[in-house]
């Protein structure tokens, strides 16, 4: 997965874009006015850039492309400079779970 987003974490900080599988391969159209506030529920995610400060006393939990779960309400959104959409910037402390086997 390629970085478009203009964002770079730093650090220990991880940079993520959260999804829905119910609702992602769906027809439904979610308006824009309410992916800020369905963003910062969603649990899911998958990591978009690592910060170079990311777990440096353990092996890394998560790589970039790698679908994850993180802390419900952790870290802040931000809208990519490069790309428009909305992201995540998570402490790497914050990714609890790599999603293996994901059917939707």
């Amino acid at each position: 997965m390629e970085n478009k987003s203009g964002l770079m974490p730093v650090g220990r900080a991880v940079l993520v874009k959260t999804y829905d599988p119910q609702t992602d391969k769906s027809i439904i159209v979610i308006p824009d006015s309410q992916k800020e506030r369905l963003m910062s529920l969603e649990q899911r995610a998958v990591v978009v850039a690592v910060g170079n400060g990311c777990w440096p006393d353990e092996p890394a939990r998560a790589k970039v492309g790698d679908r994850v779960l993180i802390a419900k309400m952790s870290g802040y959104m931000a809208k990519g400079t490069g790309d428009g959409e909305l992201y995540r910037i998570v402490n790497d402390r914050d990714i609890f779970a790599l999603i293996t086997n994901e059917d939707y």
